[in-house]
């Protein structure tokens, strides 16, 4: 029996993709084997890999001007990659909203002059800072979209001379956005994208040719621009499962869809949080996240209760981040309203018999 997964990450992939990649599982396409199996040189892969950015930027609207490239490592590999390849002065501007934003900052410090322009962290990451201002002779600006851990998104986009760097691992696709705003933009995969394994790195062409002499080839984007993201054996299934996960979110209606059913499951989930005196959610309003939703209840062992008897009634994956505690739960694209309907059904029952 499927279950509704409000996992962070791996989290929930849609059920059509899942189906899909079960029937392609031993002959994709005629081919005889699986694409675990297939050579990255090959056609039929190369046509997935071409499918795969094709999405992307039709999804995304991504102009001609950026590159799209596929690489390995998890976005916490591009903590280092960004200072190694944008890196004229050495030294960048960091927004820490939250623990991996926190981490990006500590990585990029081996590599230069990395300042803290704002942080949360005063108040336990639940509010974005506003009203930034930067140094003017930096390589960029770096930021983390929307924070996993701590539930708070950017509804503002810094303004800056220097370009905007983006970790967008837990929001890409969720939304529309402007991708002019940003200079490069970078996101694992294993959130609304597919499944782990592969990561996304948007990059403005003249961004590309920055790189360090110190910089590894294997991190340097214009290797892998150069190469169409094949310089070596990339992640052929995440890939292959990500190009399903595009056409999926295209068959839909696109990210405008998209976007509409996300504010639907988050405003009805946070509404209810709202309306009781049971549950809590401790993020600013204004800096909630659509798809991070942490909340308590009003203590540390009914929290455990409610994660116990919610698992039973299949709605799975709720515990909350150890840094936050309570309950988490994460409601990216393939979670269906039905999902956040029914978890919605299940605390207030947890509630009347609790309090």
């Amino acid at each position: 029996m499927r279950v509704f997964n409000f996992a962070p990450g791996p989290s929930a992939l849609p059920e059509e993709v899942l189906k899909q990649a079960q029937a392609d599982l031993l002959n994709y396409k005629g081919c005889g084997f699986s694409v675990m199996e297939m050579s990255h040189r090959s056609k039929p892969y190369m046509e997935i890999n071409l499918e795969a950015e094709n999405l992307l930027r039709e999804l995304m609207n991504i102009p001609q001007n950026y590159d799209v490239i596929f690489v390995q490592g998890g976005a916490s590999t591009q903590f280092e990659a960004v200072p190694l390849n944008i890196h004229d002065f050495g030294k960048a501007d960091y927004v820490v909203t939250g623990n991996f934003a926190k981490k990006a900052y500590k990585e990029a410090c081996k590599y230069g002059d990395m300042s803290i322009a704002a942080s949360s962290e005063d108040k336990n990451f639940t509010y974005i800072p506003e009203n930034l201002s930067f140094r003017s002779d930096i390589d960029y600006v770096h930021i983390t979209t929307n924070n996993t851990i701590f539930g708070t998104r950017f509804r503002n986009i810094p303004k800056s001379v220097a370009p905007i760097v983006a970790d967008m691992s837990s929001n890409i696709l969720s939304e529309k956005i402007n991708i002019e705003d940003f200079g490069v933009i970078y996101a694992g995969a294993q959130k609304n994208l597919g499944p782990a394994g592969v990561t996304v790195v948007i990059v403005r062409n003249d961004l590309s040719n920055k790189a360090d002499k110190l910089c590894p080839t294997m991190l340097k984007w214009a290797t892998q621009i150069k190469e169409k993201s094949l310089y070596n054996t990339p992640p052929c299934w995440s890939t292959y499962i990500m190009s399903l996960v595009l056409r999926w979110v295209k068959n839909l209606g696109g990210i405008e869809y998209i976007q509409k059913v996300n504010e639907e499951k988050a405003e009805l989930l946070y509404t209810f949080i709202d309306n009781s005196d049971f549950y809590t959610n401790n993020v600013e309003k204004n800096y909630r996240s659509m798809m991070n939703v942490p909340f308590v209840t009003p203590s540390p062992e009914l929290d455990e209760k409610f994660i116990s008897e919610a698992s039973l009634q299949g709605l799975r994956q709720l515990k909350g981040h150890r840094l936050v505690g309570g309950m988490r739960a994460s409601i990216y694209n393939a979670m269906p309203i039905e999902g956040v309907k029914k978890l919605v059904e299940f605390m207030q029952q947890f509630e009347l018999q609790n309090k």
